[in-house]
């Protein structure tokens, strides 16, 4: 079975029921899938749980992925979104005590730098892009060769190099903003040597026969488990194309910008004809995603205003290439404001004629030079290759 390919075994489990090629796939992943669990829960018993989830869900999905799916990149991400569902769970409360145990762990600056990264990697991990979190995990989590990582991935090993070199410098770049600092060949053998922790025997003999039921004998908790992770990953494949769609709006369109500067136009532009609030999982995620929330942009962008502080003003200020450069007329109006009070985000809908898409607003009051004082929504956005925040209108 050694060179027969996960979709095929995924496949012939899937139109089959072979019980013999999904506890093949088990054998194969269940050391990646037991240890990125371990990393995020820290006790065995938990991680082994978040395992048997995993593969249930696997089993679930099996006639859902796509032929192209690198398993090993599916499993990771899988597993990350089930050990957030875990922790954000009924386990609230282990959750925050973890928490602050890392974050303690981290600010101890212990001299064991695995122990400084182990924390951080499945968040970096989960911030590349796929095909870069592939290549990853197929070279340092199941130790292939640079010439089977280019195979499974479909290019020239040349290319898949080059891929491999980028991700673990985007991931060095994520630690080092943290504080983690270290070069790209230690990073390197760190994770080769860690990241991977072989799971208990009994556990994986016990994945293949609850999986296979597709969790009919599993635990209630375990069900639990997979109810919310699925719940997150149909979120997180929501939020995702929320943004592509936006995205195109922007690219496409220049309705959605022409509010800017013209307060005549915004008050009927912000009519809006459906709003929420940001729930705290969202806020997480958008924290995850760009490093910042929504309000905390917004009370930098004007209290840089304030300062004239033009230099802070442009890295939010309309993103590079857009119509509206960062002009004297507007640092004329914007120069020495008053940030007076700020309000919580949320996500609106507003509604321009015809025109209807989605966007984060932050409510505001501010005071301008001339002592004039205004109320009123700043909209911004996150919709780039780079996750940076922009101003997007509502001033």
């Amino acid at each position: 079975m050694p060179d027969v390919s996960d979709m095929k075994l995924l496949r012939d489990y899937d139109r089959h029921g072979s019980e013999t090629a999904f506890a093949g796939l088990v054998q194969r992943h269940s050391d990646l899938v037991y240890s990125v669990a371990l990393r995020h829960v820290g006790t065995a018993a938990q991680a082994e749980e978040i395992t048997q989830a995993v593969f249930v869900i696997l089993a679930r999905k099996a006639g859902n992925l796509r032929p192209d799916t690198i398993l090993e990149g599916w499993l990771h991400e899988t597993t990350r979104l089930t050990a957030l569902s875990y922790l954000r769970g009924e386990r609230r409360r282990q959750f925050r005590e973890q928490e602050a145990y890392m974050q303690s762990t981290f600010q101890a600056a212990t001299t064991d730098a695995w122990d400084q990264l182990a924390p951080l990697l499945d968040e970096g991990l989960s911030r590349l892009a796929e095909k870069d979190r592939d290549a990853v995990v197929l070279r340092f989590f199941k130790g292939r060769s640079v010439r089977e990582v280019a195979t499974t991935l479909q290019v020239n090993e040349a290319a898949a190099q080059r891929r491999i070199l980028r991700a673990v410098e985007k991931l060095r770049a994520f630690f080092a903003k943290r504080g983690v600092v270290t070069s790209t060949a230690v990073l390197m053998a760190l994770i080769s040597a860690n990241s991977v922790h072989a799971a208990p025997a009994m556990l994986v003999k016990s994945l293949t026969a609850v999986a296979m039921t597709k969790g009919v004998a599993a635990s209630s908790s375990t069900l639990t488990l997979v109810k919310g992770a699925l719940q997150i990953m149909a979120w997180t494949k929501a939020k995702t194309a929320i943004v592509v769609g936006i995205a195109a709006i922007m690219t496409v369109g220049t309705t959605s910008i022409a509010f800017h500067h013209n307060p005549a136009a915004i008050m009927d532009f912000f009519l809006f004809s459906r709003t929420k609030e940001l729930s705290s999982d969202e806020e997480s995620q958008y924290a995850s995603l760009t490093g910042a929330m929504p309000d905390q942009i917004a009370k930098t962008f004007f209290e840089a205003c304030g300062r004239e502080d033009w230099t802070e003003v442009a890295k939010v200020w309309n993103e590079p290439g857009t119509r509206y450069p960062l002009d004297d007329k507007i640092k004329k109006d914007l120069g020495g404001l008053q940030l007076v009070s700020l309000g919580k985000p949320f996500w609106a809908w507003p509604r321009h004629g015809s025109q209807r898409f989605g966007g984060v607003f932050v409510p505001y009051e501010i005071r301008f030079k001339n002592g004039a004082v205004k109320k009123f929504q700043l909209q911004l956005r996150c919709d780039n290759p780079d996750k940076r925040w922009y101003v997007d209108g509502g001033l």
